[in-house]
């Protein structure tokens, strides 16, 4: 496909001259000809080239600047170049023989706009968000074999609206997994399956946030996990030490999940709880019943629907975290935690504020945590920087 010159818009070329990739939906003019995946030359009103990158229409924008080079090629040996130097800043992981899973290349934090390739054992993942960057499928393994070996790859295509996951099998080369598999992370053993539907059974990355409950948080405490999902939070409590676990997801799916999880580790099922219901009306069934807990963990998807409530993290947070407070006993611990990337560190930390003024309750933030080293970001976008989890300890 012939490369194609563009005009980037004024207002947007400073943002390009200071390193962000991102082409948002008005950052250029004249977009209508173009086609997904087409490789295009950003030039400025004078002709001054500033970068060269490709068209896609995905959540982000539409589409990234992968080199500021006029002499670098989008080719198979661009790919091979960035993939290699992602797994090489991955050192250290490879040598670590308790964590087995780990994101291997983070889209625009290594290099390239568009896609995420994680390790599970020797099992591969990618995750496309966009039809541009999957035009370049073929290219972007073929390198990937020249960097690492594996057993197999797999892949999830989240360039449907909004995103969402595109339905299919998917499987794409190697050998096929025998699923569920076992990975290993800072010890603790968990169940993955990279081919059933759009979730795999853990989010990489809360790796540190689970060992900091591990290792400094849980010992002999009473641990709420909610939104649990597949009980990976909880896991690691009881590994810890916890006195019990109570794990609340409205998912049926997350009732066998986590007590296969608790298994994998040697943990005896008579002091955790798995509990199949809507999080909000276990909150108000706590508050009746007087249940207190030691630590209560809050991980919500950024959007979710159920039958009697809709929660929006940007607007809701606030009142979920009210509920949490009072639920928690005094000197216990809150995990504030959201994925969601339309607000930052600063805003969040205004919700948490606004929580415990409406419980007329005090508080003292112990720790905080963004991404792990290996989901790599760039500043510039702002976007790419989206995990923030605070631990609260709400004081008498």
């Amino acid at each position: 496909m012939e490369r194609i010159e563009v005009q980037v818009n004024p207002l947007f070329e400073r943002e390009i001259k200071e390193g962000n990739p991102l082409l948002y939906k008005d950052s250029l003019a004249n977009v209508s000809h173009l086609e997904e995946g087409q490789i295009i030359e950003v030039r400025n009103k004078a002709k001054q080239f500033l970068g060269r990158g490709y068209y896609a229409i995905q959540n982000k924008g539409i589409g990234w600047i992968l080199t500021n080079d006029p002499n670098e090629a989008i080719d198979e040996k661009f790919f091979e170049k960035k993939l290699a130097a992602a797994i090489d800043k991955r050192k250290t992981l490879f040598q670590d023989p308790d964590t087995t899973a780990f994101r291997l290349f983070n889209g625009e934090g290594d290099g390239i706009g568009g896609f995420t390739l994680d390790i599970f054992n020797e099992f591969l993942l990618f995750q496309w968000y966009s039809k541009g960057i999957y035009r370049s499928k073929d290219k972007i393994i073929a390198a990937l074999q020249t960097c690492i070996d594996f057993k197999g790859i797999y892949e999830k295509k989240r360039f449907d609206q909004k995103g969402m996951y595109v339905e299919d099998d998917d499987f794409v080369m190697g050998i096929k997994g025998d699923f569920p598999i076992t990975i290993k992370e800072n010890g603790m053993s968990y169940s993955v399956d990279l081919n059933d539907g759009a979730m795999v059974g853990i989010f990489l990355d809360q790796r540190d946030v689970r060992k900091t409950i591990c290792d400094k948080y849980a010992n002999e405490k009473d641990v709420l996990n909610t939104f649990s999902y597949t009980g990976a939070f909880s896991v690691a409590a009881a590994i810890g030490g916890s006195k019990s676990t109570t794990s609340v997801d409205l998912a049926n799916r997350s009732r066998a999940k986590t007590a296969e999880n608790f298994q994998l580790n040697n943990i005896d099922l008579e002091e955790q709880k798995i509990i199949v219901e809507d999080v909000f009306h276990y909150f108000k069934y706590a508050v009746k019943k007087k249940l207190l807990f030691d630590m209560v963990i809050l991980d919500p998807p950024s959007f979710a629907r159920s039958k009697k409530h809709t929660f929006s993290a940007a607007k809701d947070y606030t009142n979920l975290l009210k509920e949490a407070i009072a639920i928690t006993k005094d000197n216990g611990i809150i995990v504030a935690s959201t994925n969601c990337s339309t607000f930052d560190m600063k805003k969040f930390k205004k919700f948490i504020l606004d929580a415990f003024e409406k419980q007329s309750s005090r508080y003292e933030i112990v720790e905080e945590f963004g991404l792990p080293k290996d989901f790599r970001y760039l500043e510039q976008v702002k976007e790419s920087n989206y995990l923030k989890v605070v631990f609260i300890k709400k004081r008498k």
